[in-house]
């Protein structure tokens, strides 16, 4: 009995023993994840939001770091990403730091914030009512020569007479826009998305943000239909694409961006293709991009009106009839491997898309629905930022790199590398217009990053390096409507729009601005002018 009891007494005290180390583990868990906490407000909110929900970079959770393992990680907070404004912090964080913060973002949030559809037409602001406002501007210029200038610098906009190159207006924004601005077909209305989910629609004639909702919690871009009554919006959280009514932004519908197998994928970027009257939607996490038609007219075998349907009857050869009732129905097209930049030919039959780790880039075929090319491309081509221009009787594709300093020409026929111009270093953007003589692409990173070459398009050489603002970042060309004049970004708080004259290359006017990113010519952007970004 005496034996029983002291066994008890054993197993009591060895319980207690085990709680009490239980506890002590608990504590020092809670203890860790504040200190990772800690290291995240102060190293990573200001660009990643508040609660890791994103803000001008992703959210951070393991759901959006699927592709992402800790090891590789590790490396990006060392030493921060390329084409991308993570900064390396391998002299600010120790090893036991970085392995902190990987575990805090790795670690599943306790709920992951959902963001639906009421919860978007709840945040639906109206701040003018349109049918008020004056059809006509409210200033004079040549409304086709406009251009609207992001500053990142104060979150802000400038509207910029293209003609005079003297300001119009200058208005706050959402902070930190991303994605590029769009136009409505006519060119009055301007369509802006931020990281954190906020669309505004911009009223150039009057001159006033007239609607804003928020589609998305981490948002990445937004494009318009070519009829002007639809934008789209691609979101890394949710995942999911959102579709709007252009008239007041009110959300239309919400489409969970979940492949054939259900795996559920951020959305790397939404396009618009004029020809196909189709949005395009590049995933990021499965080997899929979808075409979505918005109009009766839309793709090429998922149609909005009736159709004859092969696979009713098991393939036997009858014909059935049927009638799409999705109003905008998904057509997914299968890929080889997951694509992170997308370049697309001017008449959008074709996609030429890489992985950010891979040495092929792969050309896709929209109407077949097929890979119908392999490209060889080392380093990390910027295929959104690339441009095409006739060389030698034959249409060519050249894109910046962002990894090796090359510039890499591609003859668009047969998707052979046909050169690889050596650059000071990578770059991210590359510019032309249908009516210059020359493209003009940037160092955006590395020791060379105030430099600015300037291509001979018939010749593919650089004919004339700048710098126009040694030590700081120029970046980031745009045209005016007619080709004349190239307008140039340092980017920098202390910084300007420098207009060129595009065929002496001569600089003639210097416009202060703070840290002005992109610039966006109305013609050039409604018309799809070739030597711009779409």
């Amino acid at each position: 009995m005496k034996i029983k009891r002291l066994i008890c007494k054993i197993s009591g005290l060895t319980l207690a023993l085990a709680s009490l180390a239980v506890s002590a583990s608990q504590v020092n868990t809670i203890k860790d994840n504040k200190a990772a906490e800690k290291l995240y407000i102060e190293h990573c909110q200001s660009c990643h939001g508040v609660g890791r929900l994103g803000a001008m970079g992703p959210a951070l959770f393991p759901e959006n770091l699927s592709r992402l393992r800790k090891n590789k990680a590790v490396k990006v907070i060392k030493n921060g990403r390329p084409a991308t404004q993570m900064p390396a912090f391998d002299k600010t964080l120790n090893q036991t730091e970085i392995a902190s913060l990987i575990d805090y973002i790795y670690t599943p949030a306790k709920e992951l914030p959902k963001w639906t559809l009421a919860d978007i037409k709840a945040t639906n602001i109206q701040h003018f009512e349109q049918s008020k406002l004056p059809n006509k501007p409210q200033f004079d210029a040549d409304l086709m020569n406009l251009f609207i200038v992001v500053e990142l610098g104060d979150h802000s906009a400038t509207l910029l007479n293209g003609d005079t190159f003297e300001p119009i207006t200058r208005f706050k924004t959402r902070f930190a826009l991303h994605g590029g601005p769009k136009y409505s077909p006519d060119g009055r209305f301007v369509y802006f998305a931020s990281r954190d989910g906020w669309i505004s629609k911009y009223d150039i004639y009057n001159m006033k943000i007239v609607s804003e909702v928020r589609a998305g919690i981490n948002t990445r871009n937004l494009a318009v239909s070519s009829d002007g009554k639809y934008a789209i919006v691609g979101n890394y959280l949710p995942h999911n694409v959102v579709i709007l009514d252009t008239k007041d932004l009110s959300p239309i519908e919400m489409i969970e961006t979940k492949s054939s197998e259900g795996v559920s994928s951020r959305v790397s970027a939404v396009y618009n293709a004029p020809p196909r009257h189709s949005f395009i939607v590049a995933l990021k996490d499965v080997k899929e991009v979808w075409e979505i038609p918005y109009s009766d007219k839309g793709g090429v075998d998922v149609y909005k009106g009736w159709a004859h349907d092969y696979r009713k009857d098991g393939g036997e050869g009858k014909v059935e009839n049927w009638k799409s009732e999705d109003r905008f129905p998904v057509r997914r097209i299968q890929t080889q491997d997951y694509l992170d930049d997308f370049f697309f030919d001017p008449e959008y039959i074709n996609l030429i898309g890489t992985a950010r780790n891979s040495h092929n880039g792969q050309v896709i075929n929209f109407d077949t629905k097929k890979k119908v090319a392999t490209i060889e491309l080392t380093g990390m081509p910027h295929l959104g930022s690339g441009i095409t221009w006739d060389y030698q009787g034959k249409e060519v594709f050249a894109s910046p790199n962002i990894k090796e300093g090359k510039i890499t020409v591609i003859e668009m026929e047969n998707w052979q590398v046909i050169k690889e111009i050596k650059t000071d270093g990578p770059g991210f953007f590359m510019r032309s217009h249908n009516k210059s003589p020359y493209a003009w692409a940037d160092v955006f990173f590395g020791p060379n990053k105030e430099k600015v070459h300037i291509i001979k398009k018939d010749t593919l050489e650089i004919v004339k390096t700048i710098a126009p603002a040694p030590g700081k970042t120029a970046a980031h060309v745009e045209f005016t409507k007619d080709g004349k004049y190239v307008l140039l970004s340092i980017w920098d708080n202390d910084g300007a729009v420098i207009v060129y004259d595009a065929n002496t290359l001569e600089e003639v006017k210097r416009i202060p601005m703070k840290k002005p990113s992109g610039k966006y010519n109305v013609y050039n952007k409604i018309n799809y002018e070739r030597g711009t970004s779409h």
